[in-house]
């Protein structure tokens, strides 16, 4: 069986995500006998299991290629078409996951201007210019934060929080079996999209996150990126990275700053401060190893005992969840059920309730309520009331 495709939609699509035709069909012809060629993927009338075969790779849906529209390269359409370069090296996943929420972005704008609900961000933008501790004060003061030792209770506040000034922020979840996994943290998209990805083994990097990607919303300034050369020492940062890094520490760090200030040279005779160390990580939502990365930038740890820690603290979190991973295997062998649930992203209130809006004003389907919301017919009844 063969369908009409529109070639412009899939040129497009490998525009967008860089790819060439060559790249494309690498990906197609793994592992078959008979490849297919790029007058297979550019025929007009294409077989229907081969356009399968090729959505696999985009995620867009059928339909998607068989609209006769010609989307447009823009700057508009695609941070992919406003940026050139990015801090890190993404790989196809990840740009798609970019793709997915770019389209959600649009979908949301327009859903919104609909319901006539305002989403304009409420907090200035700053430049680098200004002071990253400073700025991290004031924006501390305006949300009035409360801390919670609970990091999954902090993370989901802190995304109420950031609701209330027209900041959305999104999670996106991969499951542990996932053969090829995007290697980005988060992103900003302007004007007031932020995308973290689950950390479910480290809460405190996704926190960190959140908060280095509310910097990049500060400075309005777009990016997709990985936090592992942030929190690298010997890696010299772009100026911007550095003021949101700047920002995610102190806005984190909060009321723990005079402490974190206590902290001389780390050497033998203090202990290298471990429990001072220990006691604001606890107490802010800081990594241990983003503490002694600004420890480390401020010259206060020399590299080799930075890197000393970095490895020690890498050890004790790979123990833990090996002992994690073992007491599953000992709870399965022993008859107890082991069940894995697919983790649930946090939603922002204002997408929540912008959707809700939109469904009781007629202008989207129960359908696609269940759809955003990621409802199943039960739980309905509880988000249209």
């Amino acid at each position: 069986m063969t369908v009409e495709q529109n070639i412009d939609r899939l040129k497009y699509l490998l525009t967008l995500f860089k790819m060439s035709a060559d790249d494309l069909l690498s990906i197609l012809n793994l592992d078959r006998k008979n490849s297919f060629t790029e007058s297979d993927i550019f025929s007009e009338n294409i077989k229907l299991p081969l356009l399968k075969k090729i959505d696999t790779v985009f995620n867009k849906g059928l339909s998607y290629y068989l609209d006769p529209s010609t989307p447009k390269a823009t700057s508009e359409a695609s941070i992919f078409f406003r940026k050139q370069n990015f801090s890190s090296e993404l790989n196809l996943e990840a740009k798609k996951i970019v793709n997915r929420f770019e389209t959600q972005k649009i979908s949301l704008s327009a859903t919104a201007k609909l319901a006539e609900v305002d989403m304009k961000r409420k907090l200035p933008v700053y430049a680098v210019s200004n002071n990253a501790k400073d700025v991290a004060l004031d924006i501390r003061n305006t949300l009035n934060l409360k801390f919670n030792k609970n990091p999954r209770q902090y993370l989901e506040m802190l995304i109420g929080v950031l609701a209330t000034q027209n900041i959305l922020v999104f999670e996106f979840v991969e499951m542990p079996n996932k053969k090829e996994r995007a290697n980005i943290d988060g992103f900003f998209l302007k004007p007031n999209f932020i995308v973290l990805k689950r950390q479910q083994q480290n809460l405190k990097r996704e926190i960190f996150t959140l908060a280095h990607e509310l910097g990049h919303a500060l400075l309005n300034e777009e990016e997709i990126e990985s936090l592992e050369e942030n929190f690298n020492s010997d890696v010299q940062l772009p100026r911007i990275e550095r003021w949101c890094n700047d920002f995610a520490f102190y806005f984190l760090l909060g009321n723990f700053e005079s402490t974190f200030n206590k902290i001389e040279q780390l050497s033998p005779a203090n202990n290298y401060h471990r429990s001072l160390i220990y006691e604001i990580s606890e107490h802010t939502h800081l990594s241990r190893t983003a503490i002694l990365t600004r420890l480390s930038f401020d010259k206060k740890i020399t590299y080799p005992s930075y890197q000393r820690f970095i490895n020690e603290v890498e050890e004790q979190a790979k123990a833990k969840r090996e002992e994690e991973k073992k007491k599953r295997e000992r709870d399965k062998l022993n008859g107890l059920k082991v069940i894995a649930m697919a983790p649930k992203p946090i939603y922002s209130p204002l997408f929540v309730s912008t959707i809700q809006l939109a469904y009781n004003q007629g202008i989207i389907s129960e359908y696609e309520l269940m759809k955003q919301l990621n409802l199943n017919p039960k739980n309905v009844n509880s988000f249209i009331e």
